[in-house]
């Protein structure tokens, strides 16, 4: 399963670069906000940077919802690098344009992705990625890891190429089961990246080895 960082922050991203998992960045228009990067051009050269700084898929994800807007700013976003994966939201244009950015040798990432129905449809408009919500499947009081087990399950029986992005994760124990049932990629907050570092039995055992070595 490939790990990607959920986030616009260079500082986390080079952390997360430098632990040696880190296998691409995915982004959208509120996490540009939050780190303060406005205006087309701004954004433009924030991704062009963390292309530089990760070798790996970057998802850029478009702001416009009407096919011809999509298309133009899905061809401005691709020619940035040649790792930058198009964002695409799942709605009726989005999957008519991210068929044309398939046709065209554009690699996409429908996002917004709350259902099977949706996830099929990506499929075959020929998304390289689907990215279920599955922290925003949970506040709603459903189970978001059992959507990416169905849509795991019917790629997999119908043959589709598309991988299962994970996204909207909340902790380490979203990751661990979204690994156990069959997702391609997780794409995470730092510190759910770094959850998976901890348990207690390690910190008392590293204790106890280096109380033991003073004793050497």
């Amino acid at each position: 399963m490939k790990f990607f960082i959920d986030t616009a922050n260079l500082a986390q991203i080079k952390e997360a670069n430098e632990l040696g998992i880190l296998d691409g960045v995915t982004t959208n228009p509120s996490l540009m906000a939050k780190e303060g990067i406005k205006g087309t051009e701004a954004i433009m050269n924030h991704y062009k940077t963390i292309c530089e700084m990760v070798d790996g898929d970057i998802s850029a994800e478009v702001i416009a919802t009407d096919f011809n807007g999509i298309v133009e700013e899905g061809k401005k976003l691709a020619a940035i690098h040649p790792n930058i994966v198009v964002k695409v939201p799942m709605i009726k244009d989005g999957i008519k344009a991210i068929k044309w950015f398939t046709d065209n040798g554009i690699r996409t990432n429908c996002t917004l992705v709350f259902s099977a129905g949706q996830a099929i449809l990506c499929a075959k408009a020929g998304a390289t990625y689907v990215s279920p919500f599955i922290g925003r499947i949970d506040d709603s009081g459903w189970d978001g890891v059992q959507l990416i087990e169905q849509i795991a399950h019917i790629y997999a029986i119908q043959g589709f190429k598309t991988q299962v992005l994970a996204a909207s994760i909340r902790n380490a124990n979203h990751i661990i089961r979204c690994a156990e049932v069959g997702a391609h990629v997780c794409t995470c907050p730092l510190d759910s990246i770094m959850g998976l570092l901890k348990h207690p039995l390690t910190d008392i055992g590293l204790a106890k080895f280096l109380e033991d070595a003073k004793k050497m």
